[in-house]
This record gives structure tokens, sequence and C-alpha cells, in this order.
């Protein structure tokens, strides 16, 4: 009895076949269960997003270039980068331009160019799946054969992290302002010829340039702020030399190495020698801990000395000089979006003008149509056959009526025209 209470209580077990959720065809219309909807290939986009991708791996110091592929959670742990910085990167999701100095890397989302930086490498993401996947493709090529070429012909110190820094900054900057240059030798004829001809093509053009203009700024502007952002932030600026906190790290390295060699040749002398009493000096191994304590505590703080006393000049001085660049680039777009700016002022103008004259056209039109009803009106008495009117008896009566109305008509037109140039309501 219990046990056929608890079997039908129980919901039935899952069919062996039915693997994990997919959506798929929809459901026939008496199938019960079941709306359908779009197909959505959700294993393939979690196996894009958590999957091997491939990089461009090029080393700092023999300038060599391969192809490898990384997994991201092995990327995650080898350079201890959250899972929030490499979502930067991925070209399933559309983010803004981003540089950030991370403990032991350097993330760049500049444009085209999606790389890690670290003082020993540089990884550059490549992905011909992506949306113009032959241009990106391009981009990463020139990228690295630009940093190839620029670490066999190092002429300055500048660390490897900056070199590479700097070749993604001058891409970006190119190819923003390549863009911007593109877009003004369109946009400037086709204004031009809308203000000396105004058709429906060329305000279509126009409003597709302008779209294009604003998505460009857009992008310009965010690549301005991020290296505004760094200029402004010390701190920021310290986290992204990275070869010299490696050099930090390797000398501090030592450095403990030899506090324990010392140590522990403290501690061996101590078991040798004579015994001394515990009342006058404390056992070894509390002796032990305190040099390690005291030895941490001094690297500690010479490391946090330090690190705040980093010369930034030089990234500064790099920042800057591509900060010059974009805010150019900027200013050009900002001219030719005030340029388009007066020529819709221009344009509406013209238009208001048009208007205006239709206005004072119809208002024309008006009057004289109220004096041509002034023979309307005399006509329409005259075609009356009424008798015993003397005045329909007088020889020539009808001429002399039309010239009487006509000149009347004439007065009140002038009349008409003089009130409504008193008034101003149009030039004449």
């Amino acid at each position: 009895m219990d046990q056929d209470l608890k079997d039908r209580l129980l919901l039935p077990p899952r069919a062996a076949s039915n693997g994990p959720h997919r959506r798929g065809k929809p459901a026939a219309p008496g199938g019960g269960g079941g709306g359908g909807g779009v197909t959505i290939d959700v294993h393939g986009l979690k196996k894009r997003g958590g999957g091997r991708r491939s990089w461009v791996r090029v080393d700092a110091a023999t300038g060599a270039a391969e192809a490898v592929e990384v997994a991201k959670p092995a990327l995650m742990r080898r350079l201890d980068l959250p899972a929030r910085d490499l979502r930067l990167l991925d070209p399933l999701f559309v983010y803004p331009s981003a540089i950030l100095g991370r403990e032991r890397a350097v993330v760049c989302n500049l444009e085209r160019i999606r790389c890690i930086i670290t003082a020993d490498e540089a990884l550059v993401l490549r992905d011909p799946d992506a949306d113009g996947g032959a241009a990106a493709e391009e981009a990463v090529r020139r990228y690295v054969d630009e940093l190839q070429r620029r670490l066999v012909d190092r002429a300055d110190d500048l660390p490897f992290e900056f070199i590479a820094l700097e070749v993604a900054l001058e891409a970006a900057c190119s190819f923003l302002d390549a863009q911007a240059v593109e877009l003004e030798a369109e946009a400037y004829p086709l204004l031009d010829e809308l203000t000396a001809k105004i058709s429906t093509l060329d305000l279509e053009r126009a409003r597709r340039l302008k779209s294009k203009l604003v998505a460009l700024t857009r992008r310009v502007q965010k690549v301005r702020d991020e290296i505004e952002q760094l200029m402004d932030d010390d701190g920021d600026m310290a986290e992204m030399y990275l070869t010299e906190k490696k050099m930090r790290m390797e000398a501090s390295s030592l450095d403990e190495e030899g506090l324990q060699g010392v140590a522990g040749n403290n501690a061996f002398g101590a078991s040798v020698s004579a015994p001394v009493s515990p009342v006058s000096s404390p056992p070894a191994p509390r002796r032990l801990e305190k040099q390690f304590s005291f030895a941490r505590s001094r690297h500690s703080s010479f490391k946090s000395s330090e690190s705040s006393q980093y010369n930034i000049e030089e990234l500064e001085m790099l920042l800057e000089a591509y900060f010059v660049v974009i805010d150019y680039t900027l200013s050009k777009l900002t001219s030719l979006k005030e340029y388009i700016d007066d020529t819709e002022d221009f344009i509406n103008i013209q238009l208001d003008n048009v208007r205006n004259q239709l206005i004072q056209f119809e208002l024309l039109l008006t009057t004289a149509t109220f004096v041509v009803a002034i023979f309307g009106v005399v006509s329409g008495v005259f075609g009356m056959n009424f008798e015993g009117v003397a005045v329909l008896k007088v020889p020539h009566a009808f001429e002399w009526t039309l010239i009487i109305t006509g000149v009347c008509g004439a007065v009140i037109f002038a009349c008409l025209l003089w009130y409504f140039k008193k008034r101003r309501f149009f030039p004449l």
C-alpha cells in the first residue's frame, strides 16, 4: 500500500536519451509542453566562450612569434587575471576600448587589437570567426610585425611592456585617424553640394554619414578618456611597470634566501655553542621566528616605499604623445560635426525662406481672389433679368460699370498691399 502511494506521488524518471538542455526545433502542435523558438546553439556558444582560443605569442627577449592555443582558465591561473578582465578581450562581447594595469600583466582592448602584455611576452588574440575577420587578421599581423621590428631595432631603454603598449596605441590611433580622414573626404563635398542644391538622396547620405560620425566620435572619445585616466592616476601608471616589478621581486626573493641562510647558520651556531641560561636568552626557535618576522616587515616596508616612488615620467610622456594624436583626431571629428550642424542650420534657413515665400504667394493669391470676386458680384447682378431697372436701359452702362469696378478693385488691392507692407507680413 505504501509502495503504491509512493510510486504515484513521485515524478517519473527522466528518459535516458535526454541530454543537456538545448533549444531545438519547435514541438508539434499537439505534442504538449512546448512552444518553439529560434534554435540557439548554447553548447557552441559555451564552448567558444570558455574553450581554447588562438593567440599569437611574441617573446620579449628574441622577438619570435608563434601561434598558441590557450584556454581561458589556464590563462587566468598563469597571469593571475580575473575573469572580468579576460571578458574585455572576448569577441563574443562588445566592450569599449580599455587599458588595465594589473600585478603581472597589462590588458589592452584597443579597437582591433586585443592583447595581454607581460614582462616576458605579449599575447595577441586572433579570432577569424569574428565580424570583419580578414581586417582583424590583417591588423593582428601588422601589430606583430611592427612589434618584432621595434624589438630588433630597439634604440632606447624602454621596457618590453611599454614597447608593446606603444605599438597597440599607435595601431589604434592610426586606425581611428584613417577612418576620420575617410569620413572627412566623403562628408565635406556632400555638405557643400547640399548647400548648393537640396535633394532627397543627398539628405539620406548625410544622415548615414552623421550616424557614422557619432559612432566614430564615441570610439575616439573612449580611447582618449582611457589615456587621460591613466595619465591622471600615478598608481595605475606604476602598476604598468612590469619589468621593474619583476626585477624587484627577483631581488627580494634573493634577499629572503640570504636571510634564511643567515638565520640557519645562526641557529646551527647556537646549537653547537656552550649552553646558556634559559632565563637570559630565549630559545632558538623563538629567536629564529623573530628574525624572520623582522626580515619580512623590513622587506614589505621597503617594497611599499619603492612602489610609491616609480619614475612614471617615461610612461607619462609616452601616453601624452598618443593623447595629443587622439585628441587631434577628436578635434577633427568635432569640427566635422559642427560643420554638419551648420549645414543643417543653413538648410533649415533655406527651407524656412522657401516656406515664407510660399506663404507670401498664397497671401497675394488670396488678395487677388478677393478683388476678382468683386467682378463676380457685378457679373452676377447684370446676369439677372430684372425688369424696371433704369440702369440696365442706359446705353454703355455695362462698360462704365466694368471700369468703375476695375478701378475700385485696383484701389482695394493697393490698399491691402500697403497694409501688408506696413504690418511687415512680407517685404515688397
